[in-house]
């Protein structure tokens, strides 16, 4: 069978005309550009603090009216300027204390992840169920995208942007690819609707199995997500504990957090004991388990006599163990820690983060970099370590799971604290070197998407905010504010059954790859028989 162009081209359709060579035709021939990059705003404008999670709906269908029909040359520019315009002000956060050059080479460099999905969504364009190729191929991207460079950036995935959203319990059926999937197919299948809707009114003819595909790219996705709203449960299965989410707060925000170690760490001991005096005065519920956010001790207790001392008598005063979060030096190698410091026996299990962020914790290419710039080298004096084994800790009979920040991104590192019996999940960040941006909001949206994915509870403890609650469903319970020294304490559930999402894993992801694959695979056979039989 041989796979031609629909006898409507969707530019004869949308497209306003022109005189050749005219003014009006050289701004003509700009319009699919600006769609593509405009689409990709709207995209970003779906995110996160915002709760426009349907702008992603008509942000896909906007491109795939820019790519369909096109060639992969034009798919790869478009798809470029669609790149840009969602990551560009998505990740501005990350330029907040160290200037636009980092933040622009890093959008420059993602961006090229997005421009690839375009050439390859104009290869399969024209394909019968095109919605379903396209959106597997963008599942794709992610999955490459989330790997490499360096481990990865998954950073704006699509399930990132819909924790507000109709489709959110399809994270409990096959996690973050599945959820962006069904987003993206419905957005494409929108645009395919309105696609044969304008071909049928000039043509008088309604192609019936086209149309069928692309009523069901919309259906489909929104019927299964009402569908999976019963694997969603707040429910406790093994009983509750009472938390406690500490927020010390840090004297000033930016990239001095570091060399205020001592007073970020009496900042937390602190509310500790101020939470320990509303406990004694009977103004709160004990807690049964303590949380610190990631840096609440950067000043090593295992080497500062002080600072041992300090945490041991918060956990004595509150009478309950605490995840600290600690920079720990050992064997001469820097570790990003939990301890879990309990108020007998002091520390007693240690989680080292295993996904450690580059240019932030550690610095690839070093050598090279210095060579180049020495200041880069010195803003990570020395590189951290990764840890090798998941992190569940033992509270008070609760099964903690921890993952941490950047951690949070990562569908493996999640699901492995799970599947290794945790019962609730913690995520201790430390936003300070990001100040008010959007990055905190961002990454609260993350830890709601984790929690309905694996049908936990998901705590947020942040040095600065904002930290929260969150209940297995996805919904906030409590949040701090930002920037303030606050205490959030709630009673809240254990559970230990497992998501289809959980138990599945990575297959999800792998089906959705191996779809794009033969999508792709079969645009090509077809556009080889097309040339040789000489239709192209």
């Amino acid at each position: 069978m041989t796979v031609t162009a629909t006898s409507v081209d969707e530019s004869d359709q949308l497209e306003p005309k022109a005189a050749p060579g005219s003014r009006l035709a050289r701004l003509v021939r700009l319009v699919p550009a600006a769609v593509a990059a405009l689409s990709g705003v709207l995209l970003y404008v779906s995110f996160p603090p915002r709760t426009l999670w349907w702008l992603a709906l008509p942000a896909f269908a906007c491109f795939g009216w820019v790519l369909r029909g096109r060639s992969w040359k034009a798919g790869l520019g478009l798809g470029y300027l669609f790149g840009l315009g969602f990551l560009l002000p998505l990740l501005v956060w990350t330029g907040v204390e160290v200037g636009p050059g980092p933040w622009i080479a890093l959008v420059v460099v993602e961006a090229i992840f997005v421009a690839l999905v375009g050439a390859g969504i104009t290869a399969i364009s024209k394909l019968p169920a095109w919605p379903l190729w396209a959106a597997a191929l963008w599942i794709a991207g992610e999955a490459v995208r989330a790997r490499v460079p360096f481990n990865g950036f998954p950073w704006g995935k699509i399930a990132f942007g819909q924790a507000d959203g109709v489709f959110l319990p399809l994270a409990a059926v096959g996690g973050t690819p599945v959820l962006g999937f069904a987003v993206v197919l419905c957005g494409f299948g929108l645009y395919e609707i309105v696609r044969l809707a304008l071909e049928s009114r000039q043509t008088r003819v309604v192609r019936r199995s086209a149309a069928t595909v692309a009523l069901l790219s919309v259906a489909v996705p929104v019927v299964g997500a009402l569908a999976a709203r019963g694997l969603v449960s707040d429910k406790a299965e093994d009983g509750t504990t009472t938390v406690a989410v500490i927020q010390g707060n840090v004297p000033r925000a930016g990239l001095e957090f570091n060399a205020q170690r001592r007073a970020v760490l009496d900042y937390h001991v602190k509310e500790t004991l101020r939470l320990a005096a509303k406990v004694k005065a009977g103004k709160v519920a004990k807690p049964d388990v303590v949380l610190w956010p990631e840096n609440s001790s950067d000043v090593d207790p295992f080497a500062d006599a002080q600072a041992y001392t300090d945490i041991d008598e918060a956990a004595k005063a509150i009478g309950a163990p605490i995840s600290v979060g600690g920079v720990v030096e050992r064997d001469g190698k820097l570790y990003n820690e939990q301890i879990l410091w309990d108020p007998v026996k002091g520390p007693t299990d240690t989680y080292d983060k295993r996904q450690i962020q580059p240019f932030g914790e550690y610095l690839p290419m070093r050598s090279l970099l210095g060579a180049i710039n020495k200041n880069w080298t010195t803003m990570v004096r020395q590189d951290f370590s990764r840890g090798t084994k998941p992190g569940v800790f033992t509270m008070n009979g609760a099964k903690i799971g921890l993952v941490t920040c950047y951690e949070a991104a990562f569908d493996w590192a999640v699901r492995s604290e799970v599947t290794d019996g945790a019962q609730l999940i913690s995520v201790p960040s430390n936003n300070a070197t990001f100040d008010r941006s959007e990055m905190t909001y961002q990454q609260l949206a993350m830890s709601r998407v984790r929690a309905v994915e694996h049908s936990r509870t998901v705590t947020v403890p942040v040095t600065s905010g904002v930290s929260a609650i969150i209940m297995p469903d996805g919904k906030i319970t409590q949040k701090t504010g930002m920037f303030v020294a606050d205490s959030l304490v709630q009673k809240v559930p254990l559970r230990s059954s497992e998501t289809p999402a959980t138990k599945l894993g990575i297959l999800p992801e792998m089906a959705l790859v191996l779809i794009a694959a033969g999508g792709l695979g079969w645009a090509i056979a077809a556009g080889v028989r097309g040339r040789r039989a000489g239709f192209v």
